[in-house]
């Protein structure tokens, strides 16, 4: 009966992947009318969906302590994934961030990196506040820059690539499973103290001497932030185009694989806007709302779980949802920057299909401690 009950899965965010990949696989074969080359799309989605829900399988097989214990084994293969790519991946959009496999596609080491470095630093966290329940500031202070050192390493390897919507990311996942691990808040402003002076330094580079900006950071980084800085006009082709998109699709939409205004990269960044589009506002509400429920799903397994470690692995996995979904959504209609963020289990993609199913996993192994524990 114990083995059995170890393969359950909560049936409500089952639900939701299962809808997420419906909407998906739709709303990608209705953004294949927009590419000149789709390359069936939708078909290789559905065979990533297919590879995902093995992957769940996988996970639920080996269970969570498994990936506990060989954290440190994944994280350095993450780490050496991530060299390599700058090394032999592939260059598109002058961002060298895929390894290209014949046959399969593009694989994005990145994006498993964000999973790899929830797993880790919910161990080290977990290690650090066993062995040291009541911390001094030194012993804080020490553990800070552990922590610093295993994010900072692949931040600067991702950020080389260039991908600086990823190191977002990777900053992100770790702000938030620190502030949830309960360390001295003085910590936090001490940080945000610092990104303030070198972001206002940055800024005072940029805005009075261009030429001086260029020298110290280097042209890559000057149109990184000079694209940022440019998103609040809302001028541009693909956001005027998707904006229009969306706007056009009124309550109900043009229906699906109907979509008659182009604007670039519609099966992965501006996916949203197709969505829209096909089922206007009305399908837009009823997406949001799956997606609100299924963080607050996640919000409610973090706050039932007993164990510290899993809540540390939750809070990593929703403070990247959320981010990315509010992300998404928000360059899509102009109230954020066009970072290239995608939107998770909906936009296309092979590789951050397969980290969220391998979370999926995750979430799945936390969910059936949770009730072996209240049973």
């Amino acid at each position: 009966m114990k083995n059995i009950s170890k393969y359950k899965v909560d049936i409500s965010i089952f639900l939701c992947i299962i809808l997420f990949s419906i909407i998906s696989i739709v709303t990608i074969k209705s953004a294949e009318k927009l590419l000149i080359d789709n390359s069936h799309l939708a078909l290789k989605q559905i065979l990533w969906y297919g590879v995902g829900f093995v992957l769940i399988s996988f996970i639920m097989f080996i269970g969570n302590k498994f990936l506990y214990k060989n954290a440190w084994i994944f994280y350095f293969l993450g780490v050496i994934s991530l060299i390599l790519v700058l090394i032999f991946g592939s260059t598109i959009n002058d961002a060298r961030c895929w390894f290209k496999i014949p046959g399969i596609g593009n694989i994005q080491p990145s994006e498993f990196m964000k999973i790899i470095l929830i797993i880790i630093l919910g161990k080290v966290i977990n290690d650090f506040k066993e062995k040291h329940p009541n911390p001094s500031v030194k012993e804080e202070f020490l553990f800070l820059i552990k922590i610093c050192i295993i994010v900072g390493i692949p931040s600067i390897l991702t950020f080389l690539e260039p991908d600086t919507g990823v190191v977002l990311i990777y900053l992100l996942i770790t702000f938030i499973m620190l502030l949830i691990s309960g360390i001295r808040y003085r910590w936090f402003i001490l940080v945000f103290g610092l990104f303030a002076i070198i972001i206002g330094f940055i800024l005072l580079t940029y805005f009075l001497n261009n030429d001086l900006f260029i020298k110290i950071f280097g042209s890559s980084f000057f149109l990184r932030v000079d694209r940022l800085l440019d998103w609040s006009s809302g001028s541009g082709y693909q956001l005027e185009n998707g904006i229009t998109a969306i706007g056009s699709g009124g309550i109900l939409g043009y229906g699906i694989n109907n979509t008659p205004i182009y604007f670039p990269e519609p099966q992965t960044d501006f996916i949203f806007a197709v969505y829209s589009n096909n089922f206007g506002f009305i399908g837009s509400l009823v997406l949001i709302g799956l997606i609100t429920f299924f963080d607050l799903r996640l919000v409610k397994l973090a706050i039932e779980s007993p164990s510290n470690i899993n809540k540390y692995i939750i809070s990593g996995i929703i403070g990247m949802l959320i981010y990315q979904q509010l992300q998404n959504i928000g360059m899509t209609i102009g109230l954020m920057p066009i970072t290239g963020i995608t939107l998770p289990f909906i936009s296309y993609g092979g590789s951050s299909l397969l980290s969220y199913m391998i979370m999926a996993g995750i979430i799945f192994n936390i969910s059936n401690e949770n009730i072996r524990y209240r049973n």
